[in-house]
């Protein structure tokens, strides 16, 4: 069951729209007199909504059945009264001691047939139907508690479900996966069809013999990996439901969220496939240390909003500085904290939130960034979230306004993410969100709007589609790209696409599969680079990674650049207005730029910059408000752009900096 998207239910009469601002807010860390002081502070810093008792299950239930509300009614007047709304947690995320220690076979059981003990968090198996009762319980009793309280403005279901625990390998997993494929398959004839079974003696004769893909002597059965990874996201998305049909039953004027994790290298969810779960979408973000952060983040914020439909979104945390967990962990910049909040405004949320509001003084995240520091409200952190404060009141007339679609779309595909970094392949260098970031830097560089868009949404309507390394597609993908450029689009694909369908199963004929009729190409062999190695393309560009040694086969396909062999490198085919183009290698950022000027040249795209910002400053769009951010370390002039400046200066961006502009009417 899905609803249509809502927002935060108003806890004040009257309250006209505006851009929500906060934390995830911990008050059992502290004592109690220390919160009053936190409602005070809020309020000068501009808060407006905390998440609340996101790991709190075991101060509010003591022991079993003993439930203990009284601190949190307390806390939940305090805030009301200050003004603040509350996303409210279930409080399910980590289970108290007292839980394991009675039942211990809530505990996950990772690949090699090891308990993942207590002592961190989100220790329960998702399919773990003891947790599953002692979780609901939970939330029912807070759900009937707080569902009248006039600070409640959503309910967040658990937190960051899969962070630590996507993949259990349990025996409580084992039973609930095979009843997953045996709705997915029926009966064990068509399981052994997908599966290919026939391989290394794998037939089943019995479902009690199909097992998750458990530690094995050799690389254990490839359907059967990507079918457990959509079984546990499936098994994650179940959990969710569960808690949040609780929260509609009991609170149906309460929306229910959750919050995502759209970022780096975090794969195990299909959140294209859990948004319609969701009332609105809500997302958690951290700058990683990578070649193009801000590019990366951009990217992020991209894909969330249209995992979002287009529509507002909520940045439930990202870091006012560094955070605790990578390797080194480097302090913002001056002016990062309100280019990056401000970067995820542009591109839908509504609510922009950190974690956390009060940086704690114990437990593993003490080193971990707030917005208010271990100096205190006395420091440069808590005068800069103060002044993004005063900024997101400013820009209040942004709230509510739907993300404006671009021209040009980059297609994002969990099934092939997963799938193409899976093992026994011809190279086990190639990372899918890598290559992806690099078609959207590329464009960036151009200057040219683009929406990062999951592969089941409607792209008809885009003039230039990039597909990279779209290595699973299923016949009806295929009809839909076909149509597609049979429709006029102009469409450009990579290096291992169209491989494979859905169960892993190679498309026979020839490379690259399910698109070679539509590319009018050929390839009989891959032919990955070894580390270090660089393929010199004809125009210029050189390649790393991957190469493909590819024939014409089509009538009309055009050779945009060969090796230094004479072979095709990059393709393109005239399809009745439209097009479908082919890179055979990864040529980074860099080297995609002048092949994307000529493909969006040739899709009749152009960059909605003026030449002297394009690549310098980032462009999104929110109706008539239109985003630009600096890119650079160096201030960008902006003479001669129309439109009212709502916040930043109008004829020069600051380095880092951010200006938002109402278009003239």
């Amino acid at each position: 069951m899905t609803t249509p998207p809502r927002w935060l239910r108003p806890t004040r009469p009257g309250q006209p729209p505006r851009l929500e601002y906060g934390a995830d807010y911990n008050p059992e860390q502290w004592p109690r007199e220390v919160w009053d002081e936190d409602v005070r502070a809020m309020r000068a810093a501009g808060v407006t909504v905390v998440s609340l008792a996101i790991f709190s299950w075991a101060l509010l239930e003591p022991e079993e059945g003993a439930y203990d509300f009284g601190w949190l009614d307390e806390v939940m007047d305090l805030l009301h009264a200050g003004g603040i709304a509350v996303d409210l947690a279930t409080a399910t995320a980590s289970p108290p001691p007292w839980l394991t220690a009675r039942h211990p076979e809530i505990l996950p059981v990772d690949r090699h047939g090891r308990t993942v003990w207590p002592g961190g968090r989100q220790h329960w198996r998702p399919t773990s139907p003891v947790f599953r009762e002692h979780a609901l319980r939970l939330v029912r009793r807070m759900a009937g508690r707080y569902a009248t309280h006039p600070a409640l403005a959503a309910w967040h279901v658990s937190n960051e479900l899969g962070c630590h625990n996507a993949y259990d390998y349990s025996a409580d997993a084992a039973a609930a996966f095979r009843a997953w494929l045996q709705r997915r398959y029926g009966d064990l004839a068509a399981l052994n069809a997908a599966w290919g079974t026939a391989f290394w003696s794998q037939h089943y004769s019995g479902w009690s013999q199909v097992l998750p893909p458990r530690m094995a002597a050799t690389h254990p059965n490839p359907t059967q990996q990507l079918d457990f990874k959509r079984f546990s996201s499936d098994a994650l998305k179940d959990h969710l439901r569960a808690e949040r049909d609780v929260l509609r039953e009991l609170t149906p004027d309460v929306p229910v969220t959750t919050n995502f994790m759209v970022m780096g290298g975090t794969k195990a969810m299909d959140y294209a496939d859990w948004a319609a779960e969701v009332d609105f979408v809500a997302n958690d973000h951290y700058v990683q240390r990578t070649a193009r952060p801000l590019d990366e983040l951009s990217f992020s914020a991209n894909l969330t909003g249209n995992l979002a439909g287009g529509r507002p979104w909520f940045l439930m945390e990202h870091s006012t500085s560094a955070v605790n967990w990578q390797p080194i962990n480097v302090p913002k910049r001056p002016g990062d904290l309100e280019r990056h909040s401000l970067t995820h405004v542009a591109h839908g949320a509504d609510a922009v939130c950190f974690f956390q509001w009060r940086q704690s003084r114990a437990g593993a995240e003490k080193y971990h960034s707030a917005m208010v520091p271990h100096a205190g409200e006395d420091s440069t952190v808590f005068r800069d979230v103060t002044a993004l404060g005063e900024t997101l009141r400013r820009l209040a007339a942004v709230a509510g306004r739907d993300r404006t679609r671009a021209r040009v779309a980059v297609l994002f595909d969990w099934t092939s993410w997963w799938a193409v970094e899976q093992d026994s392949h011809p190279t086990d260098r190639l990372r899918y969100r890598e290559e992806a970031l690099d078609w959207y830097s590329a464009l960036l560089d151009l200057g040219v709007r683009a929406d990062v868009l999951p592969v089941g949404a409607d792209f008809a309507d885009y003039d230039l589609v990039v597909a990279p390394v779209l290595h699973v597609v299923p016949a009806g993908l295929r009809q839909r790209l076909e149509a597609y450029v049979a429709g006029g689009g102009h469409l450009v694909t990579t290096y291992f696409s169209g491989i494979v369908d859905e169960h892993d199963h190679v498309w026979l004929g020839g490379y690259p599969g399910a698109l070679r009729e539509l590319l009018g190409i050929r390839i009989e062999e891959f032919a990955p680079l070894p580390d270090g190695d660089r393929a010199t393309l004809d125009n210029g560009t050189a390649g790393t990674l991957w190469t493909d040694r590819i024939e014409v086969t089509g009538e009309g396909v055009e050779v945009l650049a060969r090796y230094g062999d004479g072979r095709p490198a990059i393709t393109r085919r005239e399809h009745a207005g439209g097009s479908a183009a082919y890179v055979s290698t990864r040529l980074g950022p860099d080297g995609l730029a002048p092949l994307l000027g000529e493909l969006l040249g040739r899709s009749g795209v152009e960059s909605e910059l003026p030449p002297e910002l394009r690549g310098r400053v980032e462009l999104a769009v929110r109706g008539e408000f239109r985003f630009l951010i600096n890119r650079t370390d160096e201030p960008v002039g902006l003479a001669g752009l129309p439109g009212e400046p709502l916040h930043g200066p109008l004829d020069r961006l600051g380095p880092r900096g951010v200006t938002v502009l109402r278009a003239p009417e």
